[in-house]
């Protein structure tokens, strides 16, 4: 009788304002549990996170360490990959075929070894060190022959310095490997800024000119008055950069993707001239949809890239279909876990944005041929994405003194073909010592 009387007593006016009060706190329950989530994925996204340590100019030994938590999210994100339908070709020219990439992450997931960048990377010195405000991740190698020339590698992208570890070795310490103490090497192998453990350049301004004038800048810092140069890709593009400014140092540089496009074309193209064109045009219609965006809209890919590994190791895995000496078939001169391991750096160091940015700092503008006269070696190699004849290099470089077409490999041509690689070093570099 109280409660009913109680109810018939009540206005509607307090109804309305009982109903606005519930809904208030259940709406301020709901954010408190909606920032307590907030909370908890962002401290668990940090527990992910690759911490860098802080650079100075001092040159500091540096070990990889990647967070137990970063691996054990990373299987869960390929455990729940979401996968796209079929290719609607039989080949691979809508991209990878899906057959191909679930194998893949499948493996990523239950076979391959997580740590094994780790444990490949920690067994070559690694040093962090600032230039011009950027902590700069590096391998350096001094060989124990006294008359060793110094010598800095550059990777490109999809690459990263994981392409010149089965390298290292015979270039250092070339009587264990079938050469002669006049074959050694001091071996430099920095991570390009925003690849690997180097740090993210969070203003413009890192573009090939400015990596240039930095790598000469560690070359001193290392204390070698007197070296050489080596790059494909990216790497072709700080090498011959660090040719066209003249740095301090530098005696002589090898390129196997010399920058010779657009052309030198004089009157009219030889038969070799119009295959190598052919090359080129064919390239550029149906192989570079990956550059256009990323040196437009890198941010915008950079989210796919950073959020789903499978995305991540897509991106890349056609790279080394298309781009080695192998008819897509990367794993016939790669082995999968190689493969994976260039990826999972890519993962781990979340660097599918800040690697790309680079193509936004230079591709349009830098990455060109640029007139050098300094000297310049070349190695061609066949399933290089382009394959300039000797002419071309002869026109844009006043001081090419080797020039050898290479009987296999493409466009990882340490990664891929290592003994062959070293070979042409040894040769290039041979009539400078």
């Amino acid at each position: 009788m109280t409660s009913s009387s109680s109810d018939a007593s009540r206005s509607p006016g307090m109804d309305l304002m009982r109903r606005k009060v519930l809904s208030a706190a259940a709406w301020l329950g709901t954010l408190s549990l909606g920032s307590g989530l907030a909370a908890v994925r962002e401290a668990e996204a940090k527990a992910t996170d690759i911490v860098l340590p802080s650079t100075s100019e001092a040159v500091t030994p540096f070990q990889v360490a990647i967070p137990t938590a970063a691996l054990e999210d990373l299987k869960v994100r390929l455990a729940a990959t979401r996968f796209p339908d079929k290719e609607t070709v039989g080949d691979w020219s809508e991209g990878v075929p899906l057959a191909k990439m679930k194998a893949l992450v499948e493996y990523w997931r239950s076979g391959y070894d997580m740590r094994r960048i780790e444990r490949r990377l920690n067994s070559v010195p690694q040093y962090r060190t600032q230039i011009d405000g950027l902590g700069i991740h590096f391998l350096h190698v001094r060989s124990k022959h006294q008359n060793a020339l110094p010598i800095i590698l550059t990777h490109g992208w999809p690459g990263s310095v994981i392409e010149f570890l089965k390298v290292v070795g015979p270039l250092t310490d070339p009587t264990a490997h079938g050469g002669t103490p006049d074959d050694a090497f001091h071996v430099v192998v920095p991570s390009l800024p925003g690849y690997g453990f180097s740090d993210k350049p969070t203003e413009r301004g890192w573009g090939l000119p400015h990596i240039a004038k930095a790598w000469a800048m560690l070359m001193n810092r290392l204390g070698y008055t007197s070296w050489v140069a080596q790059g494909g890709d990216w790497g072709a593009g700080v090498t011959t950069w660090m040719a066209k400014q003249h740095v301090e140092g530098l005696k002589a540089i090898h390129l196997n993707l010399p920058i010779l496009f657009p052309p030198p074309v004089e009157r009219e193209p030889t038969a070799e001239e119009k295959a190598a064109i052919a090359k080129l045009t064919a390239f550029a219609n149906n192989g570079m949809g990956y550059s256009k965006l990323q040196s437009t809209r890198p941010q915008t890919i950079g989210y796919s890239l950073s959020d789903s590994p499978a995305g991540q190791a897509a991106w890349i895995y056609e790279k080394f279909a298309q781009w080695t000496d192998t008819n897509n078939e990367p794993e016939q001169e790669l082995s999968r876990d190689e493969i994976l391991d260039n990826i999972t750096l890519y993962w781990v160091a979340n660097t599918g944005a800040s690697s790309a940015r680079l193509y936004f700092e230079s591709y349009a503008t830098d990455f060109s041929r640029q007139q050098l006269d300094i000297p310049v070696g070349v190695s061609i190699y066949p399933g290089e994405i382009s394959r300039p004849p000797k002419i071309w290099g002869e026109r844009t470089y006043s001081k090419l003194f080797y020039w050898h077409e290479v009987a296999k490999g493409g466009h990882f041509a340490a990664f891929e073909q290592p003994d062959l690689f070293v070979a042409e070093l040894r040769a290039c570099f041979s009539r400078l010592r």
